[in-house]
């Protein structure tokens, strides 16, 4: 795109050919020199040994991809660590914080089935998998999916209140509602939230 311009030539010129080196894709420096009659040389690229840098296009930041970024040691060791990973991203939740219940419900086992028949990494009741979506509750990935979105749906509930979310989780949304919003007084309940914010914390600051 070579293009001789006398060195009085109207400024606007170079600057219209500075506003397309900034405005397009890529990198597009723009050099320039004066040959012997006296007019300048914009170009794109260099043609001449003269030429100096009229103007450097700045470098395009690399793109950060979230799926990159590496999971702390003592989670991406867990069982099931991508598969976390990936459904805390979709859910914008903590994978910590997953992988925090998961221990407490299942201690990461996929085949686990309580007493009172919750089933799963999460422990999902049948009625609960139903209500979301859950197909297979014995599918790690659908288990897991649906428990984090019961979870969060909790958190919505009682104002992000992670106590609150913890222990709706274990006893049902509607015992801390009939306790007055307040961490229902079962010995299992209370020593479940304890155990869940604890391992959390530990998960969240592996140094400490």
């Amino acid at each position: 795109m070579n293009q001789r311009h006398p060195v009085r030539q109207p400024l606007r010129i170079i600057a219209m050919m500075l506003g397309l080196a900034i405005c397009a894709p890529g990198r597009a420096d723009i050099y320039s020199y004066t040959d012997e009659s006296g007019s300048v040389l914009l170009s794109n690229h260099i043609t001449d040994e003269r030429a100096s840098v009229l103007l450097r296009s700045p470098q395009e930041a690399a793109p950060v991809h979230l799926a990159s970024v590496a999971e702390p040691p003592v989670l991406a060791a867990k069982p099931y660590a991508p598969l976390v990973s990936e459904i805390a991203l979709q859910q914008e939740m903590d994978a910590a914080l997953l992988h925090a219940v998961i221990t407490v419900e299942s201690g990461h086992n996929a085949q686990a089935v309580s007493p009172k028949g919750a089933r799963g990494l999460m422990q999902l009741m049948p009625a609960t998998a139903k209500r979301y979506g859950v197909a297979d509750i014995d599918d790690p990935g659908q288990n897991i999916r649906g428990g984090a979105r019961y979870l969060k749906d909790l958190m919505a509930q009682f104002g992000n209140d992670l106590n609150l979310s913890l222990a709706a989780y274990n006893a049902g949304e509607n015992a801390v509602i009939r306790h007055g919003r307040r961490i229902p007084p079962y010995p299992e309940t209370r020593n479940y939230v304890a155990r869940v914010l604890d391992i959390y914390h530990g998960f969240s600051n592996p140094s400490h």
